[in-house]
C-alpha cells in the first residue's frame, strides 16, 4: 500500500537537492499516512505539510529530509527532538537508530503520539512539557532538532548540547524563518550555518514566543 507514491516522494526528494540514502531510505520506509488524520491520509506522501489538529502540522517531508540530512547524525547519537506533534520527525530518527527524546507541549498530542508509538514499536521518549526549556535529565545531546519556530536561540537548550554537538532551529518573525545550523564550539561559542525561506509554526514557551 502506498509504494508507488513513496518512490515518487523519494524521488521529488533527490531532485530537491537531498542526497543522503540513509535518510532517503528512512522517508520510503516510515509510514507517513499513520501521523496524519485519516481524512486526509490520500494526501501522506506529497511534499506537503498538513493539518493534525490543534493548530499543529505535519512537516513537509522534504523539511523532515533536509533538517535530518544537515545534522549529519551518526548510528547511536542521543537526539532530542523539540515539538514531537505527530511523532513523524521523531519516527524517522528512530528509523536511523537514534536515542530520540522528544518534548512536546501540548497533552492532547503528546497523548495520542505516545498511543501511536506503542503501537509501532518505535522507541522514542516522549515528554510533556514546555520545550524551550529542553530536557536537561538526559542532556548532553549529540544534537537538537526543533520544529517550530522561535524568535531566537533558547539558551537552555544551547546549555543541553554537547561540544560539538549540532542544534537546528527555525529562527525568524512567526509567518516566516530561516534555519540556523548552529555546532556548539564551547559553552560560549558556536558557529552557525542559515538556510533560508523555511515556515513553521511558532515555538511557544518560556524560551520562545508567548502564548
Amino acid at each position: 500500500m502506498y509504494e508507488s507514491e513513496k518512490k515518487s516522494l523519494v524521488d521529488t526528494l533527490r531532485k530537491k537537492g537531498i542526497t543522503s540514502e540513509k535518510v532517503l531510505n528512512a522517508i520510503e520506509n516510515v509510514e507517513r499516512h499513520l501521523f496524519i488524520p485519516a481524512a486526509i491520509r490520500l494526501h501522506a506522501y506529497k511534499d506537503n505539510a498538513l493539518p493534525i489538529g490543534y493548530d499543529q502540522t505535519i512537516s513537509q517531508p522534504y523539511t523532515v529530509a533536509f533538517m535530518t540530512e544537515v545534522l549529519n547524525l551518526s548510528e547511536g547519537d542521543k537526539i532530542l527532538e523539540i515539538g514531537t506533534g505527530s511523532g513523524y520527525q521523531a519516527a524517522i530518527l528512530s528509523y536511523l537508530e537514534m536515542k530520540v527524546f522528544s518534548v512536546e507541549r501540548n497533552f492532547e498530542l503528546y497523548n495520542r503520539t505516545q498511543l501511536l508509538f506503542d503501537q509501532l514499536g518505535i522507541r522514542a521518549v516522549l515528554r510533556c512539557a514546555d520545550g524551550t526549556l529542553g530536557w536537561n535529565e538526559f542532556a548532553p545531546y549529540n544534537a537538537i532538532i526543533v520544529t517550530a519556530g522561535s524568535p531566537d536561540l533558547p539558551k537552555s537548550l544551547f546549555r543541553q548540547l554537547a561540544i560539538d554537538g549540532k542544534l537546528i532551529i527555525p529562527i525568524g518573525p512567526k509567518k516566516k524563518q530561516e534555519l540556523k545550523l548552529f555546532t556548539k564550539l564551547s559553552d560560549e561559542k558556536y558557529s552557525v550555518k542559515t538556510f533560508p525561506d523555511f515556515s513553521f509554526v511558532p515555538l511557544i514557551g518560556r524560551e520562545g514566543w508567548k502564548e
